[in-house]
């Protein structure tokens, strides 16, 4: 069994989930623990900037209007029960909590309390971020001790 810590901001599509349970072969069986952050107002301006390199100018304005902090954390638990649902109707063992802050020292505990083989982190892709090391992937790496994936989210 490998057990894998999946790193997600936003509920997996069937795209992400078929990725997620294929990457390893059929032969062998994974094991989800899921991570999911909420929308956190101090990424605001980032998530805006990359909207913008990406040409998407529409979400960069609309940025504002999107639940944030303390509203973002019951849209955060149902996506994060649809994805569990979905990871375990794909034949995984999965289980979640979604995480509101220090996302980096949560993973890093869960992967020494678990054992865990390695790190999926799935996001839409961080341009700015990513430029600078800053993602939770480069981040992750630094801290964990086990392999970290990155892998883009698709959209639907």
């Amino acid at each position: 069994m490998i057990t894998t810590v999946l790193m997600i901001e936003k509920p997996l599509v069937p795209t992400d989930v078929e990725l997620v349970t294929t990457l390893h072969g059929a032969a062998e069986e994974v094991s989800f623990i899921v991570l999911m952050q909420p929308r956190g107002d101090q990424d605001r301006l980032l998530r805006a900037l990359d909207d913008v390199a990406l040409g998407e100018f529409g979400e960069a304005v609309r940025e504002a209007d999107r639940p944030e902090g303390e509203r973002a954390l019951e849209p955060a638990e149902r996506g994060l029960a649809l994805t569990v649902r979905a990871l375990r109707e794909a034949g995984s063992q999965a289980v979640g909590r979604v995480i509101a802050d220090h996302p980096l020292d949560v993973l890093s505990s869960v992967v020494k309390e678990t054992n865990a083989d390695e790190v999926i982190v799935l996001t839409a892709p961080h341009y700015v971020e990513e430029l600078f090391h800053r993602d939770w992937a480069s981040r992750a790496r630094k801290r964990v001790g086990v392999p970290v994936l990155k892998l883009f989210a698709h959209a639907e």
